[in-house]
């Protein structure tokens, strides 16, 4: 009986660690997105291909070891703010393509990124423990000459917001769809892949990087000790503007992390799309005009103040 216990308790350990494992690198390397599965669904894969069709240029970036690549596309207003659009986790800069014809016309440029693990960008993804460090080089790169602006969705706006409060270069930060801490969309997402979550999901965050911490008001995430993950807490200390939109049956990041993150922003507004998903605030059309509105004077506001 005892043999038989041990052996149980071994197949036991083996399967936890095959799924924890698992778990990691679906989360690390999540399926890519570029020109060729943007052409399969007979969607625009680069500048050029839009209905607006927009010349731009290609540039590749080293930081902390992993080469990113880059789409940076000139705007219709000289003066105006760099717009640095960041997607969301298993999607890419192919994606947010769709926001383009709305920021030529309101800003000088326009620079789209793969984040690590992601399109055509080199590395695993870190659901946005490192990726922040590599926004902020693609900040670097681009200069002080004009306002910047970053632009994020789901966990982009996450990263965008975790950038942002470490350059004083940004000068606004609009995110969709945002989630303060990885634990929520991880779940959300694995649950309706009907994927295995109890015992994998929280060992697996640990493992990518992020500490699991429970105090009174519940579980949280840290990347360090001393070093929240919470984008609320972050948000807390930005110098800019922050502008958090989010659709109301938001599937994924739930409404409330969006108005927690906005509330603690000492310059946020929130706002909220009703009958906005997780996925279609740019697909239908009557949300995709709300959507270009609040990015009309988000970024307006910007270049009166």
């Amino acid at each position: 009986m005892i043999g038989l216990l041990a052996l149980l308790a071994v197949g036991g350990g083996l399967y936890w660690l095959v799924l924890v494992g698992w778990t990691v690198h679906a989360l690390r390397k999540p399926p890519r997105q570029t020109y060729a599965a943007a052409v399969s669904r007979s969607r625009a894969g680069e500048p050029s291909e839009l209905d607006d069709s927009r010349e731009f240029t290609t540039w590749n970036l080293q930081s902390q070891g992993r080469g990113l690549v880059a789409w940076d596309i000139p705007g219709d207003v000289r003066d105006g703010p760099v717009a640095i659009v960041t997607h969301g986790w298993g999607s890419g800069k192919v994606n947010t393509l769709v926001r383009v014809p709305t920021l030529v016309r309101l800003c000088s440029r326009v620079v789209l990124w793969d984040q690590p693990g992601h399109g055509e960008s080199g590395g695993a993804c870190s659901l946005g423990v490192l990726e922040r460090q590599d926004l902020l080089a693609i900040v670097e790169r681009i200069g002080n000459d004009r306002p910047i602006v970053l632009i994020g969705s789901s966990m982009g706006a996450g990263v965008s917001i975790a950038a942002a409060s470490e350059s004083e270069d940004v000068a606004l930060v609009i995110a969709e769809a945002p989630y303060r801490v990885p634990p929520t969309p991880a779940r959300n997402v694995m649950r309706r892949r009907h994927a295995p979550i109890t015992l994998n999901l929280l060992p697996a965050l640990s493992w990518i990087g992020l500490v699991s911490t429970r105090r009174w008001t519940g579980p949280s995430l840290t990347i360090s000790p001393d070093q929240p993950f919470d984008r609320a807490a972050i948000a807390a200390g930005l110098k800019c503007p922050l502008v958090v939109i989010h659709g109301d049956l938001d599937e994924t990041c739930p409404l409330e992390d969006g108005r927690e993150i906005a509330e603690a922003c000492p310059q946020g507004r929130f706002v909220e799309i009703p009958g906005g998903t997780h996925q279609n605030l740019w697909k239908e059309e009557a949300l995709r005009a709300t959507m270009e509105r609040e990015y009309h004077d988000a970024i307006t506001a910007l270049r009166d103040a």
